[in-house]
């Protein structure tokens, strides 16, 4: 609820602070006393266009505060504003700041901090309503019109927002299924001749190494075997030298008694013959370890060659060809057993693509009772309003397909035929200003406290009717305060008299200043001014006793 408004140099207000209470408060004045730069201010602070024009002449800028009551957890205010980081003290008043500079420039606060004027819309249509000759919003906006029948109707839309989310999903996982088979499909032919390829070379981890390795020790052996024979060929044989040794070696031992300096000749012979043995020993030993088959070599450097050309042309390392292999494998597997697994989901997207329609025209079925249960209810308030050549409709219509969502598939709009035999159509486009206030004042009583915002306000709803049909809308006002605060601009004494609240704006000169005031009027004042309403700038004791009824009737 609104509790107080601040305004500084706006316009003809140079500074004003008005404190608002519960119920219907209502607001009257002269013509041209400054009630338009009353609703102005506080559509500033509400988030609409900031007009440099607003500001006081010869001020550098103007400023409006608007206090709310602090409001509840969850309340689409505080939700609106915990979703944009601003925080909300327990207990403490909501407070909506907005200045405007004489060279255009604005900013806006919620609560001391700094947001966008955006924001400061969205959180003004969750606390205020303003209906008046041009107004786009609230009721006349047919975005809003389902959320406003669900809630008259107490239509609920859970079942169906859980049928939609489980069919979007399952539709999601079909399309991802399809996605994928088509793609492993697209590269069949190139699947299969590489799976065929890589399960009959059949390549193991590590085999590249190892390969390696065995090639470099045969290429050794191989530049060391001519060398080693021919060694061995100095070694061995009758001509070798370890022959000759050994020969050498027998003819010593044979004469070695004839000179006893043989002796240590022979005994180093005889290690030179050991030692060369062992050097025969050795050698053989070496080459049969160097020793090679020319065709395993072969085989090796061919399948070392092809192990690598393979890695290069599937761009991994040839440790990795073996998973690679298993990879394309299972998405050939995949592409097989694709089909299987797409009719599966096929028939769950089908199941709960049912399951969501079931849900949705259950609850069109629901809203379609509703909505006769609210023509009934606002055309019982048109008559009494001076529209009872006038008809109301709630059309609930399907949507196409692809606008289903989680609230489900019907369009919601309210429609209005002025005049018998004229056609149907939204409120904006046929009704005039004060018929257009008045259908807003039969739809809000009949939707009574089904949704909207806490504060209505309405700015001249009984423009160009009196009598009957001003007591009439001052009726609904009263009993729409019930549950809302409402603020009224009215020019009619039967709607005044119903106020639980009354203020009077009023214009002063002092010959060079004009200022815009507003004063909030005692018993005897309210009758005085509601006196004046009824007769004009002369008061006559015939008005007042008229204004005194019209007071005592409320």
């Amino acid at each position: 609820m609104l509790s107080a408004l601040s305004i500084r140099n706006v316009v003809l207000i140079e500074a004003l602070d008005l404190d608002f209470g519960a119920g219907l408060s209502v607001l009257t004045g002269e013509t041209g006393a400054g009630k338009s730069i009353l609703l102005d201010s506080l559509g500033l602070a509400l988030g609409a266009r900031a007009d440099s024009g607003l500001v006081r002449n010869g001020e550098a800028q103007a400023s409006v505060t608007a206090t709310f009551d602090p409001p509840p957890a969850d309340h689409r205010a505080a939700m609106l504003l915990a979703d944009n980081g601003i925080e909300m003290e327990p207990g403490e008043p909501l407070l909506i700041r907005r200045t405007v500079k004489a060279d255009g420039g604005s900013r806006a606060f919620v609560n001391d901090s700094a947001c966008s004027a955006a924001l400061l819309r969205e959180l003004g249509g969750c606390l205020v309503e303003i209906h008046g000759q041009h107004d786009d919003r609230g009721l006349l906006n047919a975005r809003g019109h389902r959320a406003l029948l669900d809630a008259y109707g107490r239509c609920d839309a859970g079942a169906v927002g859980a049928a939609y989310g489980a069919w979007r999903k399952a539709v999601s996982a079909l399309a991802q299924a399809r996605a994928t088979v088509d793609s492993a499909a697209r590269d069949r032919d190139y699947l299969t001749h590489a799976v065929d390829e890589l399960a009959r070379f059949r390549p193991e981890p590590g085999e590249e190494a190892t390969l390696a390795e065995e090639r470099a020790s045969m290429q050794k052996g191989a530049r060391l075997t001519d060398d080693l024979s021919a060694i061995a060929d100095c070694l061995t044989g009758s001509d070798g030298g370890l022959a000759q040794l050994r020969q050498a070696a027998r003819r010593l031992d044979r004469i070695a008694a004839e000179d006893e300096r043989l002796a240590a000749v022979l005994e180093a012979l005889d290690r030179a013959v050991v030692e060369a043995g062992e050097a025969e020993d050795r050698l053989a030993e070496v080459a049969e370890a160097l020793s090679f088959d020319p065709a395993r070599l072969d085989d090796i450097e061919t399948r070392l060659f092809d192990l690598r050309g393979l890695a290069r042309k599937h761009q991994v390392q040839p440790d990795d060809l073996a998973e690679l292999c298993a990879e394309m494998a299972a998405r050939l597997t995949a592409i097989e057993g694709g089909e299987e697994h797409i009719a599966a989901l096929e028939a769950d997207v089908a199941q709960k693509a049912a399951g969501y329609r079931a849900a949705a025209q259950a609850l069109s079925g629901e809203r379609q009772m509703a909505a006769g249960r609210l023509d009934a209810a606002v055309a019982a308030e048109l008559a009494p309003l001076k529209l009872d050549a006038a008809r109301f409709r709630t059309v609930v219509a399907p949507l196409d397909e692809a606008q289903w969502t989680g609230q489900g598939m019907d369009r919601v709009e309210f429609e209005i035929s002025t005049n018998p035999g004229a056609p149907f159509a939204p409120l904006t486009k046929i009704a005039s200003g004060g018929e257009l206030s008045r259908f807003i004042l039969a739809l809000k009583v009949a939707l009574a406290e089904q949704g909207g915002a806490d504060t209505l306000i309405f700015d001249e709803i009984d423009r160009g009717v009196g009598g009957a049909v001003a007591s009439a809308i001052g009726e609904r006002l009263s009993r729409l305060a019930r549950s809302n605060q409402i603020l009224v601009v009215t020019h009619s004494p039967q709607v005044a008299a119903r106020g639980a609240g009354h203020l009077l704006i009023a214009k002063s000169s002092d010959g060079t200043v004009t200022r815009t005031g507003v004063h909030a009027l005692d018993e005897g004042e309210r009758r005085e001014e509601i006196a004046r309403m009824l007769s004009g700038a002369e008061i006559t004791a015939e008005a007042r006793a008229q204004a005194e009824r019209l007071l005592e009737r409320v």
